[in-house]
């Protein structure tokens, strides 16, 4: 009975450790909805033209930013100000000339809140403080989109004295937290869709099958096929359009990538993907170093000695030629962490295992495609 009692035991803890393990995603996939958009399903750029009022004098010289000058002329006749006749005294410096740019989401509707990025136009120093006057937001059709205003945020830091100055961030450049109302929608029926094309944001063959094969899994046969490296056709006849992206978006790949190492030579920044393999190769680094030192010593005539105390420039000079460093060899079809391993072993630096890539590759050693930024 015991031996039952533990038997028993032992398979209801099997059954609820399998069942956690199937709950629990594969490791390295991805939800679809994570690396594939909706083909029609984008957003809108929207750009404005305006003025920022209210700057402590960091803004437009008015002299030489005559479309700020202008704005500002026009505005006031808007509002009832006539100062045609006392355009040559304007010199205000708290008013700045700025382009509004935003994105307008998919779905989004009238009278929504979105947010704004304003930048300086003119010669404006400082734009913190300043307060955006109403503009309207077009998109590429000329049409009116959305109407921006309210106070900007720049988030840096600008001081000046007599002869330095300090700055921190950008402060011609700022945001506008839910700064513009949304005046128009762009239509986009998705409910009536029979059909669609979802688009892999980094395009890969072997992805967008896996893709296709995950959707027929959970939808049935045929329901999806992969077009191209970035296209997967979903056919949605005769279902639930909005309940069946769902399902998809949900469905779970594995993300497959070509080899390939990316270089920043500005900032010396080396990124490798998982599937970069080299060749055997055998890989020797060294610098020439070579040092100048000039030193000032004084040189004191003994007394009575009728000379005079001067100055003698002495140089020392060092050559380092990297001696001790050795030649090493990577075996053949390392993976990434042996190739890391490899070259940190080597006492080399980014900047140094730059050159080491570049010279793999140039020996056809490195599989993969080097992107040198």
């Amino acid at each position: 009975m015991i031996d039952g009692y533990l038997r028993c035991c032992g398979h209801t803890a099997a059954l609820l450790l399998a069942l956690c393990l199937a709950a629990l995603p594969a490791r390295g996939q991805v939800r679809i909805k994570d690396i594939a958009d909706v083909e029609g399903v984008r957003d809108n750029q929207l750009v404005g033209y305006g003025l920022v009022v209210g700057l402590a004098g960091t803004g437009d010289k008015l002299d030489s930013a005559v479309f700020t000058r202008q704005s500002l002329i026009g505005m006031l006749e808007r509002l009832g100000v006539n100062t045609r006749d006392q355009e040559a005294k304007l010199q205000t410096k708290n008013v700045a000339a700025v382009m509004v740019t935003a994105n307008l989401p998919a779905f989004v509707r009238s009278g929504s809140r979105i947010d704004i990025a304003v930048s300086a136009l003119g010669d404006a120093k400082d734009l913190t403080g300043g307060t955006l006057l109403v503009t309207p937001l077009l998109a590429a059709d000329g049409e009116v989109y959305a109407v921006a205003q309210g106070a900007i945020a720049t988030g840096a830091i600008a001081a000046r004295g007599a002869n330095a100055s300090v700055n921190r961030g950008v402060p011609t450049s700022g945001r506008i937290a839910n700064g513009a109302t949304v005046e128009k929608e762009v239509g986009y029926l998705l409910a009536n869709k029979t059909a669609l094309r979802l688009g892999l944001r980094n395009p890969d063959l072997t992805t967008a099958r896996r893709m296709a094969a995950a959707i027929n899994a959970a939808l049935g046969a045929n329901a999806a096929r992969a077009t191209d490296p970035r296209t997967v056709a979903v056919d949605l006849a005769g279902r639930d359009t909005i309940e069946t992206l769902a399902r998809i978006e949900d469905l779970r790949v594995q993300p497959d990538s070509a080899a390939v190492v990316v270089i920043d030579e500005a900032s010396g920044t080396i990124v490798m993907g998982a599937n970069v393999r080299v060749s055997t190769v055998a890989i020797a680094q060294g610098n020439l170093t070579i040092r100048v030192t000039e030193t000032a010593e004084v040189s004191q005539p003994g007394p009575f000695s009728g000379g005079t105390t001067t100055t003698v420039g002495r140089t020392n000079i060092q050559v380092e030629d990297s001696a001790d460093k050795k030649l090493g060899i990577l075996s053949g079809n390392v993976t990434l962490r042996d190739l890391v391993a490899n070259l940190n072993a080597l006492g080399v630096g980014p900047r140094d295992m730059i050159t080491i890539l570049q010279s793999i590759k140039a020996a056809g050693a490195l599989q993969a495609e080097l992107q040198v930024r």
